[in-house]
């Protein structure tokens, strides 16, 4: 059986580099501000996952079918639209949590924010606390 390999797989590529390469200064800043965020609350160092992802931890799934392979635990993307913050992986719902949240739209498993200034920061931390903690019910987290 040939198993599919992930398309968004860790890189060597220089976090901090990618950071200061983001061209709009507002969204620059708010990946700054969520690099130090992801640092302080994972304890984990940053790694590039595919292009534009910057990973803070990593984790092996194994499911039934027998698909396998490794994934970011959090993390986020400064994409031009908006930030693309993964720390939900789809297990749980957080929805006491984001109630608390501010402006955001949802995806299966993370958060679109246009800016920093429109989210709780301390609601963000406790999201990416109870995402990882709910991650490691189901994978063991690893550090980057």
């Amino acid at each position: 059986m040939t198993t599919a390999q992930n398309k968004t797989c860790m890189t060597p590529v220089d976090p901090a580099g990618f950071i200061a390469a983001v061209e709009h200064p507002i969204r620059r800043a708010d990946a700054e501000a969520l690099d130090h965020l992801f640092r302080r609350v994972t304890g984990f160092q940053p790694k590039m996952w595919g292009p534009t992802i910057i990973g803070y931890g990593q984790y092996h799934y194994r499911y039934a079918s027998g698909r396998e392979g490794d994934f970011l635990a959090t993390g986020f993307s400064p994409r031009k639209a908006n930030l693309s913050i993964y720390i939900m992986p789809g297990y749980a719902d957080f929805g006491p949590i984001l109630s608390q949240l501010g402006k955001y739209k949802i995806g299966k498993s993370c958060l679109y924010v246009n800016k920093l200034a429109d989210i709780d920061m301390g609601v963000l931390e406790e999201l990416i606390r109870a995402g990882l903690k709910d991650l490691a019910t189901h994978w063991p987290v690893q550090p980057t």
